[in-house]
């Protein structure tokens, strides 16, 4: 099965999690999605953010079951080269028969091509943790939450939500961040799945994002103490020690690999329908 990787991160960005020890935002894509499946994936990776000519020779758009659209450090209403470059890769993925899955910067990529709108959210930063998101009975009844707990955590990183939706588009999930926590809804042929958060990360990545932009997060108030901070870091740092079967441990979905990372394992057996 082929897959591709779209990543939306411009080199600088990508740079910032090497330098530090971290696996790129590809790189940790394409580690969760070969250990969901039982079979060996073709993945191929690009980098539109980067380059212009980022399709590789020989390589078509055709050849793909399917596309998973990473995370970005950017803004789309800012329409750099390196975003319109990634909306109009999305436009020609319309035109393919092909599913698409997006993790947040994905989504806003997806949603904005295919005519909705994103904005810079005015309750401001969600970051580390999305809580409480909450799946509506869309989502219910949708493949993309197939044995999803109804109300979950999830690990996320955004200043920016949905505004405006694609006319035939379904909302999936909320929680009191952003009424958009998910949507799907398809385009000529293409059908797309899309989450403002981030399934495709595990808390040992998200340790090394917290003490990456440490500074960030108390100065936009995400955690009100840096006791807290500490207290959260030391918890994903250490999680493999944590019993994520008591009910009692704080984030216990977020540290069951197979609970957080559902709706990408889903979303491989919807690849194979």
């Amino acid at each position: 099965m082929n897959i591709l990787i779209v990543d939306g991160n411009e080199k600088e960005a990508s740079l910032r999690y090497t330098d530090m020890g971290m696996d790129t935002q590809y790189e940790v894509y394409k580690k969760v999605l070969n250990s969901l499946s039982l079979e060996n994936f073709n993945i191929q990776i690009i980098h539109p953010a980067i380059s212009n000519n980022f399709l590789p020779k020989g390589i078509s758009l055709d050849d793909f079951d399917g596309v998973a659209w990473t995370g970005s450090l950017l803004n789309i209403y800012d329409m750099t080269s390196p975003i319109i470059n990634q909306i109009n890769l999305a436009k020609e993925l319309f035109t393919k028969k092909n599913k698409i899955f997006g993790s947040c910067w994905g989504l806003q990529v997806l949603v904005t091509a295919a005519g909705g709108k994103i904005r810079k959210n005015p309750k401001g930063l969600e970051a580390v943790v999305a809580k409480e998101i909450t799946i509506n009975n869309e989502g219910l009844n949708h493949p993309m939450y197939k044995g999803k707990d109804s109300v979950f955590d999830a690990f996320c990183w955004h200043y920016d939500d949905t505004e405006l939706l694609p006319s035939n588009s379904k909302i999936l999930a909320s929680n009191n961040k952003s009424e958009v926590q998910s949507v799907s809804f398809d385009m000529n042929e293409s059908s797309v799945w899309a989450v403002q958060y981030h399934p495709e990360f595990d808390p040992l990545w998200i340790a090394g994002l917290m003490q990456q932009r440490e500074d960030i997060l108390l100065k936009e108030g995400a955690f009100s103490e840096k006791k807290y901070f500490d207290e959260e870091l030391n918890f994903f740092s250490n999680y493999k020690n944590m019993d994520e079967k008591d009910n009692h441990v704080k984030y216990s979905d977020l540290i069951n690999i197979s609970k957080h990372t559902r709706e990408l394992s889903n979303w491989i057996s919807n690849l194979k329908n």
